[in-house]
């Protein structure tokens, strides 16, 4: 759309409309205040990490992650552009708002800016010290399957896994130095997986130690799976049987 400026010269005029989906100020229905993007909410430095991945990549698939890292400028000479502008970054901090605990909200309520919050909430809580070290080890060493389905428990013990790489970030390089560390790493997996099955599976567990060399969690995972299937199966034909 074009608007005369009386000495007949014309110029551009963006309208919302005109913006694609591709555009970081692209706002679709179903982008609300009340969009649930993720399922949990930050606590603090214990779950920092977790939730700001989870956030980061919600946001980029909202197309807004522009909004907390900076790279989506407000535009300085268009009126309607500077308009959707403040309200994306007001949508982004909503979202932002509703996945922090009601203790951290109080704090951060009264914020304008997404990328202000998120930067402020990164340099408080994105901190790696003995505590959230530890507490992730006792939580790792003291999971058992307890009388849940291998799947479940298989499932929580690797998320667990997940979080502890992420949260020690450890250098890489292509050595055998390297090769070794992920064969050690692999092994406690290996271990701790075994460690926490019900002791129904016990038979089964010294099985797989006995083999040479030892197989990775994943190939355990599945042989214990199968075993379960089993089991699942033959409980199933047995109760047909009484039955009848």
């Amino acid at each position: 759309m074009t608007k005369d400026s009386g000495s007949g010269d014309t110029h551009k005029i963006t309208q919302v409309s005109d913006l694609d989906f591709g555009d970081p100020l692209y706002l679709h229905a179903s982008d609300t205040s009340t969009t649930a993007l993720i399922s949990l909410k930050l606590k603090g430095t214990e779950n920092y990490n977790v939730w700001s991945r989870a956030m980061t990549l919600a946001l980029h698939t909202k197309n807004k992650f522009g909004f907390v890292d900076g790279s989506c400028r407000k535009s300085k000479t268009d009126n309607v552009l500077m308009l959707q502008w403040d309200r994306c970054n007001s949508m982004v901090l909503s979202w932002i708002l509703n996945f922090i605990s009601d203790e951290l909200y109080c704090g951060q309520v009264f914020a304008q800016s997404a990328q202000t919050v998120w930067e402020e909430l990164k340099e408080t809580y994105d901190k790696i010290d003995g505590s959230v070290t530890f507490n992730l080890h006792q939580k790792l060493n003291s999971l058992t399957q307890d009388n849940s389905t291998v799947s479940d428990y298989y499932h929580k013990l690797n998320a667990l896994w997940k979080q502890f790489d992420a949260l020690v970030k450890l250098p890489t390089c292509v050595c055998e130095a390297n090769k070794e560390f992920k064969t050690h790493n692999d092994l406690i997996k290996l271990m701790q997986f075994l460690i926490g099955l019900d002791e129904s599976y016990s038979s089964v567990r010294s099985n797989i130690l006995l083999i040479d060399p030892l197989p990775s969690v994943k190939t355990a995972f599945a042989i214990v799976t199968r075993e379960e299937s089993h089991r699942t199966s033959s409980q199933a034909s047995s109760s047909v049987s009484v039955k009848n």
